[in-house]
């Protein structure tokens, strides 16, 4: 094991006595935290703050207690705990001598020096409890760390914990074998992961007995999941999860390789792309190779760049899923154009210019142009139209919409590897962002955004875009 900088521990306060030495802000923050772990609170302070006068009169759960005098050395034996706000240097330092002297760790607020133990940043989906810390380096991070993990744990799993502790009991009376109870856990720790917010009942705890006496394989499942445009954090709580309890991730080549670091490292992953113009894989392939996983038992993760109801074949698959009985999921993510739009800073809509908002695709079966574009809905100047995959047939498409009637001047941007750290803009109009986009030596995905309301912000968004952003302007508008 690598060194640790403090040993993580977790302290059973239930009913203890722990000391607080001084009145202020911060010493009532911590009294709160104690109370709440159930601590029986002596706080020794002659002129506490207002914050401190409320808990005394409403504890979070265990009693405070407020002696309106200076601490003492003496007041702190027997302490399973002392915390103290100490003025200054030479105070920190004799209660820092005392609490050592009376045996009992102490930690003196903001004085890592004089302190024996540190609280970290809390996590609290009780009874399931995650602590941070930095060693007194840097609190402040530490409570943004806390933060990003409390977005990435569902609140529920409070009562999945909750529920283990009671179950535990039930296994412990019915004397299983090592082999079953280590199965059971296996399969609670695969349920509580795939149904978060569920709250387990005793039906869930008699399913997981029954499986595990017999062995019964896991139920296979596929969850299809929208990846988002590249940015991962832009994943959706929900597509973490999913990505979190999978056993194999099939996943496209257009999905962010960042977006693979958020599966637990154990999952399987398995590029099964749809290349455009280049060999990949058949969609008959990808359907059967989610059906033969999901049917031996595995939680597959079919993951898709964007949205996987937007132009990601997901009728297809989800039709092969039902045809087969087998179980699935639809976890929805950002899509292209969303994420175009705020790179670009602009609305899709606006109640002056743009009431309506079409996707369309410039890549039908067979790599051609859709046959079946309505030239109308295309040249409608109140619309916002999103094109993707246009690369191959752009300069076509443009030309059907002006033969339509629209505008050539009409606004034209073009966003390729939206939301990524190689994002590349380039504005134009209709008449010219077929050649601005074929003159691009650019790989990765490509989204163009036709319309008046993409156009309101071209010169401030060409001034103003962060500098990772590499931007071609053509005729701006």
């Amino acid at each position: 094991m690598q060194p640790l900088e403090v040993l993580p521990l977790f302290f059973g306060l239930a009913g203890r006595r722990v000391v607080v030495a001084g009145g202020s802000e911060a010493a009532a923050w911590k009294v709160e935290l104690l109370s709440a772990a159930g601590a029986s609170v002596e706080v020794w302070a002659p002129d506490p703050c207002a914050e401190m006068e409320a808990l005394v009169a409403e504890p979070p759960c265990g009693p405070v207690m407020l002696r309106r005098e200076p601490w003492t050395g003496a007041r702190l034996a027997g302490a399973a705990l002392v915390v103290a706000a100490a003025e200054d240097e030479a105070e920190a330092a004799r209660i820092h001598a005392a609490a050592r002297a009376a045996g009992v760790p102490i930690n003196v607020i903001d004085r890592p020096a004089h302190c024996s133990f540190q609280f970290g940043a809390v996590v609290n989906r009780s009874p399931l409890v995650v602590g941070i810390s930095t060693g007194g380096a840097a609190p402040v991070f530490g409570q943004a760390i806390r933060a990003r993990i409390e977005a990435l744990l569902p609140s529920g799993f409070g009562r999945w914990v909750k529920a283990a502790s009671d179950w535990r009991r039930d296994l412990r009376r019915l004397g299983l074998d090592a082999g079953v109870r280590r199965g059971f856990w296996e399969r609670f720790a695969a349920l509580a992961l795939l149904h978060p917010q569920r709250a387990p009942g005793a039906s869930d705890r008699d399913r997981l007995l029954r499986a595990a006496r017999g062995h019964v394989p896991p139920a296979g499942r596929v969850t299809l999941v929208g990846a988002g445009p590249g940015d991962p954090e832009l994943l959706t709580l929900k597509a973490l999860n999913a990505l979190r309890s999978a056993d194999i991730i099939l996943y496209d080549d257009l999905v962010a390789p960042d977006i693979l670091d958020f599966a637990r490292r154990e999952a399987k992953r398995m590029l099964v792309g749809k290349t455009g113009y280049r060999p990949s894989c058949k969609q008959d392939d990808i359907n059967a190779l989610m059906v033969a996983l999901a049917r031996s038992g595995k939680r597959v993760v079919r993951l898709k760049s964007g949205d996987p109801s937007i132009f990601g074949r997901s009728g297809e698959e989800i039709a092969a899923l039902e045809a087969s009985g087998i179980p699935f999921e639809i976890v929805p993510g950002i899509t292209a154009a969303q994420g175009a739009a705020a790179s670009l800073g602009v609305s899709l809509t606006h109640r002056r210019s743009a009431r309506r908002l079409q996707f369309v695709t410039a890549h039908a079966h067979g790599g051609r142009l859709p046959d079946d574009l309505d030239p109308a809905a295309l040249a409608d100047p109140a619309a916002t139209t999103a094109v993707y995959m246009p690369r191959a047939h752009l300069g076509e498409l443009a030309r059907r919409m002006l033969t339509a009637g629209a505008h050539p001047e009409r606004p034209a941007r073009a966003v390729f590897n939206a939301t990524r750290p190689d994002e590349r803009l380039v504005t134009g109009t209709l008449a010219s962002i077929a050649d601005l986009v074929a003159a691009q030596a650019v790989d990765g995905p490509c989204l163009v955004l036709i319309g008046d309301a993409v156009g309101l912000r071209a010169r401030a968004a060409t001034a103003d875009q962060p500098d990772r952003r590499q931007r071609v302007a053509g005729n701006e508008r």
